[in-house]
Formats: structure tokens, sequence, C-alpha cells
């Protein structure tokens, strides 16, 4: 598969341009002597009865991204299923007040209490006050740069929309991953009027600005899902995705993205970092599924093995242009 190209000046002149070469520069080090302590500890908390694919779905991406290792938080009632499910992660039960609804208390103190070194909220939690609570426990949780980062997803975001002014709580640093529907949504909370942005779906330029416009405000990392996504970090930095793949366009995808940039987090990388490579790197394990199945039938359980394949050819490239061995990136072999 040839490499992307980087985005040309004249199309996006205020916007970072990302290919293969420079998103090589991105990869954390993977030393040969490191073991799973070395590469991260992700805390997921995700999942439900009605939506446990999600949780699956991010905790195998965080894996084939290279994450040491990684914990499923659950309400306790459904531990056994998801541990069943579960076969390389551990999990984390979480005290309930009634059959898979959360107590937030005493699940927010069991999550501060496990050692981590990012989390991901929201993909497929139950929709519950219990839920929306426990959720801004989380994210307001911390001493601002001394706290984990946060991927915040799907459930959490919805969450977070229903309060205006919601990023003011919010002291945890996070990569946002919304759709245009939930962006919208989070904007509305801070004034915005539904449309106010343009089209956030096929106008380009319109979704580059509001996605600047919305990390300055809200003080975090904003990747606005779609083709050509768009990356946005508080202090004006974005980069414009080259990949437009309709094939992604099915129920489970943006939780293997969420699972992605989290198992980078975890690995050390800043949040603008991590969700700049994760993007690539999920754009181009697309693109792979794509070569085989067109542009219909990718299921999101394809791309958690191929994110690992995206990541290795990232690593090889980036050691063959370095004149180094590739068995620890960076590092020479033998």
């Amino acid at each position: 598969m040839p490499e992307q190209p980087v985005l040309a000046d004249a199309r996006r002149p205020d916007a970072e341009g990302l290919d293969d070469r420079s998103a090589g520069l991105l990869l954390p080090e993977r030393p040969s002597r490191g073991h799973k302590g070395t590469f991260g500890k992700l805390l997921v908390v995700a999942g439900s009865l009605d939506y446990a694919g999600a949780a699956l779905l991010v905790c195998q991406a965080a894996g084939r991204v290279g994450t040491g290792l990684v914990t499923l938080a659950v309400p306790e009632s459904l531990q056994p299923l998801f541990a069943a499910k579960i076969v390389e992660a551990t999990t984390l039960a979480l005290a309930e007040d009634d059959v898979e609804e959360v107590d937030p208390e005493p699940a927010l103190a069991r999550i501060l209490d496990h050692e981590h070194d990012a989390l991901v909220v929201g993909p497929g939690l139950r929709p519950s006050l219990a839920s929306a609570e426990l959720i801004r426990g989380i994210l307001a949780a911390g001493t601002g740069d001394d706290a984990s980062p946060a991927v915040v997803d799907a459930e959490a975001l919805r969450s977070l929309a229903a309060e205006d002014g919601w990023w003011e709580g919010v002291v945890r640093p996070c990569v946002l991953t919304p759709h245009a529907g939930e962006f919208s949504r989070l904007r509305a909370a801070g004034g915005v009027e539904p449309g106010a942005d343009g089209d956030l779906v096929g106008d380009d330029a319109a979704r580059l600005t509001a996605t600047r416009d919305a990390a300055r405000t809200w003080g975090h990392v904003v990747v606005l899902k779609g083709a050509h996504t768009v990356i946005a970090a508080p202090d004006g930095s974005a980069t414009v995705a080259t990949f437009e793949n309709p094939a992604l366009a099915t129920g489970g995808t943006g939780d293997v993205l969420a699972g992605t940039i989290g198992g980078l987090l975890a690995q050390g990388l800043a949040p603008y970092s991590a969700a700049r490579l994760g993007v690539h790197l999920h754009g181009m394990a697309g693109e792979a599924v794509r070569t085989r199945v067109g542009d219909a039938g990718l299921l999101a359980g394809d791309l958690p093995l191929e994110i690992a394949r995206a990541r290795h050819r990232l690593t090889t490239d980036a050691a063959r242009r370095a004149g180094v061995g590739t068995l620890g990136f960076g590092r020479p072999a033998g």
C-alpha cells in the first residue's frame, strides 16, 4: 500500500500534514528489554449488556497498538460476562446500586485507586444519571497535568453535552473524539447554535475551523471524526487526516479509534501526538481492509490486527530510514 501523501499547503494552508514518514516519528520507543509494565497501563470504563461489543473493541485495539496492560472496568454484575469474553485484558468490578447500574461514589473510588497511566471513558456505557455522575467524577479528578489523560467518547460525550459549560469541570487532560452530531451537541452546551459552524460532514474548511475553535475553548484535544478527520489542540495546532474511506462507516470503528488513542496515551505520548498517530494508524488499518473487501463489508473487528500491522510498517520504515534494525524501535538489532 503506497504512503499517504501530506496534505498540500494549497488545500490546508493553516493545518499540519501527516504521512507515514511523519507519523513514524510519533511512535513511542519499544525497548527490546521492555516488559508489560514498560508499555503502559490503560483503564477502560466502557460497556453494558446492550453494548458489550464496544468495550471489547476498545480493549482489543489498545492491546494491538502495543499497550502493556489493559483493564476493563464494568458493573460487578457484568464482570463474569466480560471476563469470559476478554482473554488478554483484566477486569475491574464497579459497585452497583442496582443490576447493571453503577453506584457512582464507590465506583469512582475504585477507579481512582486502580493504577493506570491513561483511561478510555464512555464507549457503550449505559445511559443513566448514575453513569453521567461517574463520568463527571472521573473527568474532574486529578490536579491538571498530574492527572492521567483520558479519551472521552460516545456516552461520555453525550453526558457532558447535557451540561452548559461542561468543560469548566473537566480537570483531567482529555482527547475528545466526537462525530459531527456529538460535536454539535457539545458546542451547543457552550451557546453555539446548531448549524452555526456550517457543514461539519462535507465541508473540510468548516470542519477545521470549528474543531480548532472548540479545542481552544474547551482546553482539550479534539478529534472530529469523519472523512478527513480533524485533530486540533488547545494551542491552535491542527492536523487534517488524508483518509476518506466509506468502508469505515460502520458500527464499532469509533470504539477501535478510542482504544488506539488510549493505548498510545498509556504508552506515554502526549494527547495531541497520541490523537494524530492514532488517527493515522486507524486510517491505515481501514485502507488495508478496504483493499481486500472494497467500500462495503468492513467490520470493526477487522481493524485491531490491522492496527498492529500498520504500526509495524511505520516502525520498520522509520528504522530503515535511520539505518538501524527493528528488534526495538530506534535501536540496532544484535
